[in-house]
């Protein structure tokens, strides 16, 4: 079984950063998929960013962090996700998840995942 580890979190201002990460270890194949998911109260979890294992570094985005934040692999199985430009929007539990591939691509829908970390608190104050 996979674990999963996220750190980085924390309280920021309104255009700051944060550069979240996310550790897998136990039970991961050369291939699989990590994501970033969010979770703000009273919010379904929606997904924030995806990324393929393989090594080519394809990734997709949700629309509403598109162009701020960026998600990266910087081993086989550490991948970061780094938040610019944040928005009060932007608060809520993050979590990294680890999920299988389809086709070589990666799905940002939380019900694909099936192996999630604690999560890390992320937030923005106006």
């Amino acid at each position: 079984q996979v674990q999963l580890v996220e750190s980085g979190g924390g309280s920021v201002q309104a255009g700051g950063s944060l550069k979240l990460s996310c550790v897998a270890s136990g039970g991961t194949s050369s291939r699989y998929c990590l994501g970033w998911f969010r979770q703000a109260t009273g919010k379904e979890r929606e997904g924030v960013g995806s990324i393929n294992t393989d090594g080519e570094g394809r990734s997709n985005y949700a629309e509403a962090v598109r162009g701020r934040f960026t998600v990266s692999q910087v081993n086989r199985n550490t991948i970061w996700l780094q938040m610019n430009n944040l928005k009060p929007e932007d608060t809520g539990m993050y979590y990294c998840a680890a999920g299988k591939t389809f086709a070589g691509t990666c799905s940002r829908e939380p019900t694909l995942y099936k192996n999630w970390g604690q999560g890390t608190q992320v937030t923005v104050s106006s």
